[in-house]
């Protein structure tokens, strides 16, 4: 339970690409860097940006049309990343470790992962597996809770 002089945010992430990697991320560092405890709930295919290995895989699809262009993809995630480094945006793996660091907790889901036959070993050191009722009874004591 939070208190006024201990609030929390909690941030839910259901994409694995780079624009559904980035925005949780930072919000939960930011928030920890206001004295915030702070939690992403990791759900769906966002649970691979949690998974061993696979963040130096994510990938930037393009909306409409561009994103069925075969190689667009590809050609999409290279224009990101470039653009990413020329504003000094650290790389999705960095960026995870600095989270981290500054004491975001991980969580993913146990639905998600008993649906994709995931095992505790699959994840990043410091995930914590729960169901979507426990991660509710901490997110309504939130003072910030966001589906990014």
């Amino acid at each position: 339970m939070t208190t006024q002089s201990n609030p929390s945010a909690a941030f839910i992430t259901s994409k694995d690409s780079l624009d559904g990697a980035y925005p949780g991320l930072i919000l939960a560092i930011n928030a920890r860097r206001m004295g915030m405890q702070s939690t992403i709930f990791y759900t769906f295919m966002g649970i691979n940006v949690i998974r061993k290995g696979w963040v130096d895989h994510a990938r930037f699809n393009p909306p409409g049309f561009m994103g069925a262009i075969p190689g667009m993809s590809a050609v999409a995630t290279w224009m990101m990343k470039e653009k990413m480094e020329q504003a000094h945006i650290p790389a999705l793996p960095d960026l995870q470790e600095m989270a981290a660091l500054e004491g975001v907790k991980f969580v993913a889901c146990q639905m998600t992962v008993d649906m994709m036959k995931l095992e505790p070993d699959d994840f990043i050191e410091g995930v914590a597996i729960k169901t979507a009722d426990d991660f509710l009874k901490q997110a309504i004591e939130s003072k910030i809770l966001l589906y990014t």
